[in-house]
């Protein structure tokens, strides 16, 4: 895909969503350019899960506008109007996106490096040759190069979720997001996935982090975004976000997770 005009990864623009009567977002617009680390950061409940799966179009929106590189995601115009999209259109859409969530997802049946190989082979039509290449040499980025024969069974949580990282970057995605990707992990595993989503940061991935890890959000991030039921309240610099919030719900937010 080519970048949008605006040299944007990703427009969103007054997205909202709701749940039956739920209205989950409210109008959440957020711009994210090229290697840029967007941290978005907030209490259970406040939307930021929700706005992820709606960049991904694994939720519907209810109104606005998500774009990936100039082209909207789900949904195409058609006789002036946006409507959706086919499911091979999305499909390929979200081959431009990487998604590592909560929970690792990964084929168990699979090794490690069949994990990686499966989707740019599948998908992307990527030779067997190409593809191993590719993945082995992504396993070694995540520090796993001598796990690519074991299957996730025998893989510690952590590694896991390296696997995944690995799996997502498999794809080449112009962003990538992780929802919370260390919430399920045990605190002694955790440091060695946010070293390797440090890198990646430092690297110039595009990336949007949903975290409660605010000392990655300190180190990685460009930009932290403050989400409060359904709406962003308040982004800037980790500088700004960690010294001197503005927002009270932010201030009130950190003083309980600092």
């Amino acid at each position: 895909m080519t970048s949008s005009p605006e040299g944007l990864v990703l427009r969103a623009t007054e997205v909202h969503k709701h749940f039956g009567r739920l209205h989950i977002l409210k109008g959440v617009s957020l711009d994210v350019r090229p290697r840029e680390t967007v941290c978005i950061i907030g209490t259970s409940g406040s939307g930021k899960t929700t706005f992820l799966r709606c960049i991904n179009h694994l939720e519907k929106i209810d109104g606005g506008s998500i774009e990936v590189n100039g082209h909207p995601i789900g949904y195409r115009m058609k006789n002036g109007r946006l409507v959706e999209d086919s499911e091979r259109n999305i499909s390929r859409q979200r081959t431009e996106i990487g998604f590592v969530f909560q929970r690792f997802n990964l084929f168990p049946h699979k090794t490690a490096l069949e994990n990686v190989t499966e989707a740019p082979i599948q998908v992307r039509g990527v030779s067997k040759q190409e593809a191993v290449s590719d993945a082995e040499k992504l396993l070694a980025r995540v520090g796993l190069a001598d796990k690519k024969d074991t299957y996730p069974g025998k893989l510690s949580g952590g590694q896991q979720q390296r696997v995944a990282i690995a799996r997502a970057l498999a794809m080449k995605p112009a962003l990538m997001l992780f929802d919370e990707p260390t919430s399920a992990l045990d605190p002694e595993v955790t440091g060695e996935v946010l070293d390797v989503m440090e890198e990646l940061a430092h690297e110039g991935t595009t990336m949007i982090v949903v975290t409660h890890e605010m000392g990655f959000a300190k180190r990685a991030a460009d930009r932290v975004v403050m989400m409060d039921e359904g709406v962003i309240i308040e982004e800037g610099s980790p500088e700004h976000f960690f010294e001197s919030p503005t927002h009270e719900r932010t201030k009130a937010f950190l003083s309980k997770i600092l």
